[in-house]
């Protein structure tokens, strides 16, 4: 089994638990390097996660002959530049969500990735996640029946404890993050939303910046009718009051309901005939290290790919329908 050699670019907040140790920690794979702007930052991550290598360069993480894959996660402005450079210099790529500002900088990626032979996969990471895997298992299952309605409910304070803060506060600045906090968190959501019923057949939604907050819009709805029959309805809220904070998901079913909750230490209920069921599984400790050996194995040849380019570029087109009522690029006809 051939070890994945890995360079992480932007190896901020994210990286300290969620991602950066999984890279070290699962078979056949060594974080080689880090890179970060702040030259201090990078060396003190590498010296306490025992990273050999590290630059506030990415260029040297680039040329380094030793590198086999490079995993981007800077903010999103800065994931097609990266991945086109990393691909041009002969690496595998994986990007953190959201994958780019739009779903048409995606296609830059997909060419550069068709050109270079290498590979591409997207972080949508909660697809590997034992929690969400029960869901769609119970779902597939019939617990519920015929799934026919899905609703996402994501309502949080502008002060939310869910949201990683920064000192430029990147999310919430549109020329950096694409447009606020429902470019970081929707991601999560509508991914497995199209991974589990299929793609989009026709949607619809809008955007709003209600207080003002900050740059961003805070308000977002979306509608969309999926392949699988399925109807998908999502509002997202980022300045309610703190008493009004919810974080929901439910699919109903013609038999059923389950609900699941997206962020924190997720909570499972199963409401049929049986009665009401609850069920909690816990997450890994790094969360993605389920995606990160899919990854893996994907750039070994082992298996196809965990999330392309694709079809994190179908997730960006409805995020773009949503927040900026544009018609969705992938509906056919």
């Amino acid at each position: 089994m051939k070890t994945i050699r890995w360079g992480i670019i932007g190896v901020g907040d994210v990286c300290e638990v969620k991602s950066g140790p999984a890279f070290y920690k699962a078979p056949a794979s060594q974080l080689l390097a880090v890179m970060r702007r702040d030259p201090a930052k990078a060396q003190d991550y590498a010296l306490r996660h025992g990273v050999p290598l590290w630059s506030d360069k990415a260029q040297v993480l680039l040329d380094h002959p030793d590198i086999d894959a490079i995993y981007i996660a800077t903010p999103p402005a800065q994931h097609k530049d990266y991945a086109i450079a990393a691909l041009r210099a002969g690496k595998h790529v994986y990007i953190e969500k959201p994958v780019t500002l739009n779903a048409a900088e995606c296609d830059a990626i997909i060419a550069a990735e068709q050109h270079s032979g290498k590979r591409v996969c997207a972080a949508h990471y909660r697809r590997y996640v034992p929690c969400f895997n029960h869901v769609i298992e119970l779902i597939r299952r019939g617990a519920i029946g015929t799934p026919l309605l899905v609703q996402l409910d994501m309502l949080q304070p502008a002060a939310s404890s869910i949201i990683t803060t920064t000192d430029d506060n990147w999310r919430v600045n549109p020329a950096l993050s694409g447009g606020g906090l429902f470019h970081d968190l929707s991601p999560h959501q509508l991914d497995l939303m199209l991974h589990w019923f299929g793609p989009v057949i026709s949607a619809q939604g809008f955007a709003i910046n209600q207080r003002r907050l900050n740059p961003a819009d805070d308000c977002v709805h979306g509608w969309a009718q999926l392949q699988s029959g399925v109807v998908l309805q999502g509002r997202w809220h980022f300045a309610v009051a703190p008493g009004q904070t919810r974080d929901l998901c439910e699919v109903i079913g013609s038999s059923g309901r389950i609900t699941i909750n997206f962020f924190g230490q997720q909570v499972i209920r199963l409401y049929n005939s049986e009665g009401e069921q609850e069920f909690t599984i816990p997450n890994p400790p790094h969360i993605q290290q389920p995606m990160i050996e899919q990854v893996n194995a994907y750039f070994r040849g082992e298996r196809d790919n965990p999330c392309s380019m694709a079809q994190a570029k179908a997730v960006m087109a409805l995020i773009d329908c949503f927040s900026q009522g544009l018609p969705h690029p992938l509906i056919p006809g």
